[in-house]
């Protein structure tokens, strides 16, 4: 038995743009010079290769300019590689560009039937889903008018409505979602994982890294057009967010290195004198002796120490942890309050604790990560992705599940009791 064949699969893909550093002005200069101009050649994408699978959802994360648009496009069946070859299985759905499709001198009506006409329905079939796409989209009193006058947020609105609505079998997003407000935006999310759960295979583009984790099975991470990691969403999460927190140090350190270079204190520069001004040296788990530990049970007393040093006076830091399991999922992310006087300033190193007196937490690995705040807790100072994990051993006290939730059953209510 064959397994399914991938809904969109991307084979040693690579697209190429011209980039003009001089265009002609008019026609006749156009007709008259020799050349079409001199331009520079730019790989959006490079060699890129990966598989979506039928009914899963997958994320492109990566920095503005990465590749991700021009990859959707390509999915999308908008734009042709210069290098191999996009396969998919499947109608899609596409809403990639604020507007795109729309005809701005025709109604939202008009605009309807249109965009579904080219996406190959019938007339019959865009009347059965026309009132679903009016309500989903809000803009009942709006849609006999010109699109034209129509707010960036009514275009994502109505866009979104219809893609969504035309029975897709794969459904591409760019980041556009992002431009409704925010009760559209809880519609639309409600609306995704309805049709996950019915099996439509959905791929997006977002900067929201907690929702490529919660939402998506797979992702992948570009970089200047090349595939840097595939895999389970949050595996290629954790590295992009690595590369990035190791990119801010490395060029941190190196502004550091060229202000004391030039005489000057770091200190005194607006943009280095909040830099990394905390770090976090070391995690510790300790048991009730105060000895080390990477293993426990379930409900036994759990210290977690977070060893630090201010390189400069701090106001009145904050620290936060994340716990997730073997499955990536968040199981917990606490936060520290605050029990010093405000404008209290540390300098120079110690720890903190953090004091657990029963672990709630059942049999398995857990992942921490680790992260310094300034005093509004507005400002990450350092971040320690995933940089120690605790094993919680089988115990004489069995927790059904990832935590116990420690409550108590009361006594039944509302019935009268009978003595058998």
């Amino acid at each position: 038995m064959t397994s399914a064949k991938p809904a969109i699969q991307v084979d040693h893909v690579s697209k190429r743009y011209r980039l003009y550093k001089e265009r002609s002005s008019s026609l006749k200069e156009a007709i008259t010079r020799r050349s079409v101009g001199r331009y520079d050649e730019f790989w959006a994408l490079k060699d890129v290769s990966l598989e979506v699978e039928p009914g899963t959802v997958y994320g492109l994360v990566g920095h503005n300019g990465s590749g991700k648009s021009t990859l959707l496009r390509m999915m999308a069946g908008i734009q042709r590689p210069e290098q191999g070859k996009v396969t998919i299985q499947g109608r899609v759905s596409a809403l990639l560009e604020l507007g795109a499709g729309f005809h701005p001198e025709l109604s939202g009506r008009e605009n309807i039937y249109l965009n579904a006409s080219i996406l190959g329905l019938k007339r019959r079939e865009i009347d059965a889903m026309y009132d679903d796409i009016v309500e989903f989209s809000g803009l009942g009193e709006f849609i006999d008018t010109p699109v034209k006058i129509y707010s960036s947020g009514m275009y994502v609105r109505l866009g979104f409505s219809v893609a969504v609505h035309v029975h897709p079998e794969i459904l591409i997003i760019d980041e556009v979602i992002a431009v409704g407000d925010e009760e559209f935006q809880r519609r639309c999310f409600e609306h995704l994982y309805k049709l996950r759960n019915q099996g439509v295979t959905i791929v997006m583009v977002t900067h929201s890294l907690g929702l490529v984790q919660s939402m998506c099975d797979h992702a992948a991470w570009l970089d200047h057009g090349t595939i840097m990691a595939t895999g389970r969403s949050a595996e290629v999460v954790h590295q992009y967010l690595a590369a990035v927190n190791e990119h801010e140090t490395e060029r941190l350190t190196a502004e550091f290195e060229a202000a004391a270079a030039a005489g000057v204190d770091p200190a005194d520069l607006p943009d280095l004198g909040r830099a990394r001004p905390i770090t976090i040296q070391g995690i510790d788990f300790l048991d009730p002796d105060g000895q080390t530990v990477q293993a426990t049970v379930p409900f036994a007393p759990l210290r977690i120490r977070v060893h630090y040093e201010c390189h400069e006076p701090v106001e009145a830091p904050l620290f936060s942890f994340a716990v997730e399991n073997e499955n990536h999922v968040l199981v917990a992310n606490p936060g520290i309050q605050p029990d010093h006087l405000p404008g209290d300033h540390y300098v120079g190193s110690g720890y903190v604790d953090y004091r657990i007196d029963r672990l709630s937490l059942g049999p398995g690995e857990y992942t921490f990560t680790f992260a310094a705040h300034d005093t509004d807790g507005m400002t990450v100072f350092d971040k320690r992705e995933r940089v120690d994990v605790l094993r919680v051993q089988p115990g004489p006290d069995i927790v059904m599940g990832i935590v116990d939730l420690q409550g108590s059953w009361e006594p039944l209510t509302g019935a009268t009791k009978e003595h058998g």
